[in-house]
Order: C-alpha cells, then structure tokens, then sequence
C-alpha cells in the first residue's frame, strides 16, 4: 500500500517484460511505488486520469497512441503530473517533441535501473533530468541554429543568470532559494520572470538555454 512519502509511478510501455523489470526493481525502493501499468498510449492516459499518479513513466513508439500524443493529453488533463520518457531512441525529432508536449526527463532504455529511479525522483521534485547524450544532443541543435554566431544574454540580469545556471543544474526552486540564501517562493518568481523574459515554456527549455549559452557546461552530463 502506497503512502503519502512514495512517489506513486504509472508505467506505460507494450513491452510487457520492460513493464515487469520496472515494477520489480522499483518494489525495492523505500520512497517509490508503482500504482499502475499500461501496455500503450491511450490506455497510459486512461489510467493516469483514474489512477492520479505523481510521476508516468512513458515510453515513445506503441500502438494505439504514441507516446508524444500520450504526453501531451496527460499534461493537459493533469498538469502536475510529471512525466518521464523512456525510449531507445535519441533522435532529434523525437526528443524535442517529447520535452515540447511536457516531458520533464528523458532516459534511455540501455541506462541503469537507478539512473531510471533518479529521473523519476528529480521529476517528483520539479527538476529536469536529461540523459548525457540527449543533453549534449539538444545543445549542439541549438548551437548548430545560431550559425556560429553568438547570442546575447544581456536581458538577463546578474541575479537571473544566477539562477539560470542553477536551473541548467537541474536544480529544484527550494534548492535555488537555498544556494542563493533567497525564499522558495521568491526563486520560483524569479524562474517565472526569467521564462517570460526569453520566451521559454518550461524548466526544460530553461536548461537547455542555460547550457547553450554557457552558463553551465553540460545538463545532467
């Protein structure tokens, strides 16, 4: 039985031994639980609809709906719940269409068990958690796009690209208010300003910006 202090995981994935490998390693985490498996998409967002689950564990290519399209109703039904995606695959397309529908991690199938359970617990608390080579992927995309020309961070200030190199961190609000000796509540305003400020739409982008303009070297690698 599931308590108020385990992260309460639905996984969605038409591999039925992926689904069991899953559930039987993270029955032995103290602060996780499973609460529901789902075998494709459509079933993935019925199940997260009745089921409420903190995190969904999604992988990409399934039948009857995919796992982008899964993503994106999910989100727009239960935004609090977060999502992690969890593919073979790391093509462009795919992984930026994942994080654009509301994805806040990526991993890939060849990763660790625990690499797996710390991106579940990072999306529980509100950070990014993007596997190495997506990371570095998603950033030679964007410095690809600005044509080897640098593009100016002039509209943030000192403050804010404090916070901005915390959050290419992965850092959760509570842990930026505490490395900058500022409230919660007054770092999640600062992250709010700062993604109206350069048009960004999530934490995710927020990360990704951080590390194409150099604030931090690598996210999560």
């Amino acid at each position: 039985m599931a308590d108020d202090s385990q992260i309460r995981v639905l996984i969605v994935d038409d591999h039925s031994v992926v689904r069991m490998g899953l559930r039987v390693f993270f029955d032995l985490q103290d602060d996780i639980t499973v609460v529901g498996e789902a075998a494709d998409g459509s079933e993935g967002v019925a199940m997260a609809r009745r089921l409420e689950p903190d995190v969904v564990l999604m992988d990409l290519l399934m039948p009857n709906m995919d796992g982008v399209t899964a993503i994106g109703r999910i989100k727009a039904e239960r935004p609090e719940t977060e999502i992690v995606t969890m593919t073979s695959f790391i093509e462009e397309e795919k992984v930026t269409a994942a994080l654009e529908a509301g994805a806040s991690g990526y991993v890939l199938k060849d990763a660790e068990a625990e690499e797996v359970a710390a991106a579940v617990r990072a999306a529980y608390a509100g950070e990014v958690h993007l596997d190495p080579a997506v990371a570095r992927l998603l950033a030679q995309r964007m410095r690809a796009k600005k044509s080897g020309e640098d593009q100016p961070i002039e509209p943030l200030t000192e403050r804010e690209k404090d916070v901005m190199r915390l959050l290419g961190q992965g850092m959760s609000n509570k842990e930026i208010g505490a490395a900058l000796f500022i409230t919660e509540r007054t770092a999640r305003t600062y992250v709010s300003n700062i993604l109206g400020k350069l048009g960004l739409a999530s934490r995710t982008q927020a990360a990704l910006w951080a590390v194409e303009h150099k604030l931090v070297e690598t996210a999560r690698g």
